[in-house]
């Protein structure tokens, strides 16, 4: 019989900062490789000339070499290269974020669906400081959108409702978002003083981002890292990160941001879920584990009603034997019962539910 010889895949570089064109970095990592993409690419701002505040200050915009583009075509060229790489990359159930104005996000938002992304969602992101119109010919630019994506319409792409909705106070996340801009304290700053990179993304974005569609130990890939927010925010949550920069001040800037993150305790990293997504444990298994013992009484939780444990995880009271929720709902003459939280059991002269002991199985679960 013939052997095949299999070729191992590149090892990614987690948690480095690639150097050089993003187009070709991103060619040098494997196929299916990334779960989740945020890119924020140049805007194609297209200044002419300085911009000047009413007191003649001039406005530090960006007119940095490289958001300049000879056209349209151009820049239309650029983002179908980047963004065909990017959905290489991910894995089937991967997405992508991309952040823009409205210099470019309506192009960046047709390629997607050219290239067949599905689109998931746009956000608004409302800013609570935006810097205002000096010349007063406009409306003041306030937001900026984000796509989210998916790499197809099937993919079953992460998305932690559970988590966002607790993160809003208990009510669902909406697609706008109301944050600052990158100001004070968290603004990086070069040696002369002045803005280490003039588009800087708040932690905050990040934040809610990551939280809501990756997982810990997901591959977050930032091809467009700039000073490198995504990979703080990535570190912190317990996230791995590669970026892709190629100018070296600002990697060099990144580079000392991240060397001091550090990530969050495994506890904290922990994040509301739907019940649904929990694992799911039999009643029975409490029996066979030795947690609850054939013949052991269980009382329901206003201590009126009682039922005995059977060795197949089954429950006998009186004229009914089913499981803990057919038994359950039998005795207080409901078309249902929740018997997770309907039954409890005694320890040390204690009444204890008997979803506690379910907890513990799911946590051993998780743990292993």
């Amino acid at each position: 019989m013939m052997t095949k010889t299999i070729k191992s895949a590149p090892v990614l570089p987690l948690n480095t900062i690639l150097g050089g064109d993003c187009i070709a970095a991103m060619k040098s990592l494997p196929d299916q490789s990334i779960d989740l993409i945020f890119a924020d690419p140049p805007y194609n701002l297209q200044l002419k000339g300085d911009l000047h505040r009413p007191d003649n200050s001039r406005v530090d915009a960006v007119d940095d070499a490289w958001d300049q583009f000879s056209g349209f075509e151009a820049y239309d060229h650029f983002t179908r290269q980047w963004l065909a790489e990017a959905r290489r990359l991910l894995k089937p159930n991967g997405a992508i974020w991309v952040i823009g104005s409205y210099h470019n996000v309506f192009r960046l938002g047709a390629e997607l669906q050219n290239q067949g992304y599905w689109i998931l969602n746009d956000v608004v992101w409302r800013k609570s400081n935006p810097m205002p119109n000096f010349r007063g010919k406009r409306l003041t630019n306030a937001h900026e959108t984000l796509i989210w994506a998916s790499r197809s319409e099937a993919a079953k792409y992460t998305f932690n409702y559970e988590a966002l909705k607790s993160l809003n106070e208990g009510i669902q996340m909406r697609s706008d978002w109301v944050l600052p801009i990158c100001t004070g304290h968290e603004r990086l700053k070069d040696e002369a003083g002045d803005k280490a990179h003039p588009t800087q993304k708040p932690e905050s974005l990040l934040h809610r981002v990551l939280l809501g569609t990756t997982n810990p130990g997901d591959v977050v890939l930032d091809p467009f890292f700039g000073t490198g927010t995504t990979g703080a925010v990535a570190k912190m949550l317990g996230r791995d990160f590669i970026g892709i920069e190629r100018e070296a001040a600002y990697r060099e800037v990144a580079e000392k941001r991240l060397a001091k993150v550090r990530r969050y305790d495994r506890d904290a990293l922990m994040v509301s879920t739907s019940k649904r997504a929990e694992p799911r444990v039999p009643f029975g298994q409490l029996v066979e584990r030795g947690m609850l013992r054939p013949g052991e009484v269980l009382t329901s939780l206003n201590g009126q009603k009682t039922a005995k444990v059977r060795a197949d995880g089954t429950l006998v009271a009186d004229d009914v034997r089913g499981s803990i929720h057919q038994v359950g709902a039998h005795l207080e003459g409901a078309p249902s019962c929740n018997g997770w939280t309907y039954w409890c059991f005694r320890r040390d002269g204690k009444s204890v539910p008997i979803d506690l002991l379910r907890q513990q199985i799911r946590a051993e679960m998780r743990d292993g």
